[in-house]
């Protein structure tokens, strides 16, 4: 079951506010509410790309990349000395 991707783009950008607000309002560097939010962020993204790509064959030029990924390209550079 798909839903509407403008449901889905509504509560990506409620991801990206509620990010915000822990971002700025922040604790300390390790406050868990920014981790949350950031996984919220990520996952109404994927959420938003789905739906989107079910309804019109179309997807966004951007792309979620996780920590593994990450750590993946830094020992590919490391590699080859960059």
């Amino acid at each position: 079951m798909s839903i509407d991707p403008r449901v889905a783009l509504e509560a990506l950008v409620s991801a990206f506010e509620e990010h915000l607000a822990a971002a700025t309002g922040k604790r300390d560097d390790d406050d868990p509410a920014v981790e949350s939010a950031f996984f919220n962020v990520a996952d109404s993204f994927e959420a938003y790309e789905d739906a989107l790509y079910a309804a019109t064959g179309e997807f966004t030029p951007l792309d979620v990349y996780d920590d593994e990924e990450d750590d993946e390209d830094d020992e590919d550079d490391q590699d080859s000395g960059n």
